[in-house]
């Protein structure tokens, strides 16, 4: 059997390769195992999200648990990441598992484990899970009868998008959102977040919000290039004043001020620590991912904000969040939670969070984000992904670790940081970074500079000098 490994967010494969009932079975097993020699009655709470065969693994994870007597709270319907987060917390289960390969293409599906303060569960606990996983499963989920068990109450469905919708409601003024005529679209990449959207915003705007396994054939990731449809409808609508995109599993952002523009992860993080703290009068350290703009550096020193920088993947980010009090924790692709949240990244939670703010100010994003070029002053961030041969990728990295890279054309390197990956500065406000996808057969480039040019123009010389 195959060796099965998780990345930086649970463990991903290929549906009907090695993503495969049985594949799913071993994993579930190993984690009840790991169950088990922690607690004498543990309860799961098992969520999928809108994935090919989502309800039939969801299922299949159900059946080898109860198996080994645990009780699961098992999701009526599909469900974000979040979601399952949630209620997690509201039940006070033992731990989550969701089905989903969040961002990854329509071909691939995911197990995600998520601990009882309702966040990613931590590396150390991951890790002991993995090295449980044994070569063959020891059950026959066939010969699992699904109803006797919920008919013993082993297995109680829970909807998890009521309450996750209750739980919003409560949270944030959306009747001042609604009075303040606000006009909202929404891309749901036919992801987990397009009911939640429907219900709570009659009035919105919606594109891609029905069924559909193959997300279109676009990844669901929301990044500029994936949301190409999205951005012309708010061009054309010109109705449109706050366009809020989610990935296949709702927990990143994706945003659009009311022109079409793409604003970037970044500047949300900024816009966000800039609300918190001014608007909201809120305090708390912030952590960010390797990956973040330099620029937060300014923010958090405007704001007497204590920053800690961590390594790519937001397990890192929850391990800070639930010990200390923590403002905000972002990563660069999107994934962003708040104070007053699960400590879990939510796009849907943070859309609404940047609605609310323009309600209360009356202030375009555009506006908002002016105030926030006053304190950190301009820059322009960018990242490709360049695919090539395992070989070629290993080369690289190994010119990385042994500090080969002087220069990349006429960008001269000054200094390097390699926390997680290889940061290369070439003055204060310039630099880009190299790292391995920790799912994807592909390196990671970015690139962050005071124009949109500059950052096209590292990212144009790193790649002549990689090839």
């Amino acid at each position: 059997m195959s060796s099965i490994k998780f990345g930086t967010d649970g463990w991903r494969a290929i549906i009907a390769d090695d993503y495969t009932v049985e594949n799913v079975t071993r994993v579930a097993e190993a984690t009840a195992v790991w169950l088990l020699k922690e607690n004498k009655k543990p309860t799961v709470l098992v969520g999928y999200d809108c994935r090919f065969g989502g309800k039939l693994f969801a299922e299949t994870v159900t059946k080898v648990l109860v198996h080994n007597g645990i009780k699961v709270l098992l999701s009526d319907n599909f469900v974000s990441t979040p979601m399952t987060s949630l209620g997690v917390v509201h039940y006070k289960a033992t731990l989550g598992i969701i089905i989903t390969a969040s961002h990854n293409p329509g071909s691939y599906n995911g197990f995600k484990l998520k601990g009882s303060y309702g966040g990613p569960l931590l590396e150390n606990s991951v890790k002991e899970i993995e090295a449980l996983i044994k070569d063959k499963s020891s059950v026959n989920t066939k010969g699992i009868d699904l109803k006797a068990s919920i008919d013993k109450k082993q297995v109680q469905y829970v909807d998890l998008e009521t309450l996750y919708c209750k739980h919003v409601e409560k949270n944030f003024d959306l009747k001042l959102i609604k009075k303040s005529g606000l006009t909202l679209g929404y891309d749901a990449m036919y992801g987990a977040g397009q009911n939640v959207i429907r219900r709570l915003f009659p009035d919105a705007t919606l594109l891609h919000c029905v069924n559909n396994p193959s997300f279109g054939n676009t990844p669901p990731e929301p990044i500029e290039r994936n949301l190409t449809e999205f951005e012309s409808l708010i061009k054309k609508s010109k109705k449109i004043d706050f366009g809020l995109a989610t990935d296949g599993d709702a927990d990143r952002i994706g945003l659009y001020n009311g022109k079409g523009h793409f604003i970037d992860s970044h500047t949300i993080i900024l816009l966000l620590i800039n609300y918190m703290v001014t608007y909201k009068k809120m305090k708390g350290k912030v952590c960010v991912a390797f990956s973040v703009t330099e620029k937060i550096k300014k923010m958090c020193a405007y704001h007497n904000l204590p920053l800690e920088v961590v390594k790519i993947g937001f397990k890192y980010i929850c391990g800070v969040m639930i010990t200390e009090d923590v403002l905000i924790g972002a990563e660069e692709s999107g994934g962003m939670a708040i104070k007053g949240h699960v400590p879990e990244r939510d796009g849907i939670w943070i859309g609404l969070t940047l609605l609310e703010y323009m309600a209360k100010t009356g202030k375009t994003l555009d506006e908002l984000i002016k105030e926030v070029i006053k304190i950190t002053g301009k820059f322009a961030y960018k990242r490709i992904d360049m695919h090539l041969t395992e070989e070629k990728k290993q080369a690289i990295l190994q010119n990385c670790k042994q500090n080969k890279y002087k220069a990349f054309g006429k960008f001269n390197v000054k200094r390097i940081e390699d926390l997680d990956g290889f940061k290369f500065f070439f003055n204060d406000g310039e630099w880009m970074m190299i790292r391995a996808s920790g799912t994807e057969p592909v390196l990671r480039l970015y690139s962050e500079a005071a124009t949109d040019t500059n950052a096209v123009a590292i990212l144009d010389s790193v790649t002549k000098t990689l090839a």
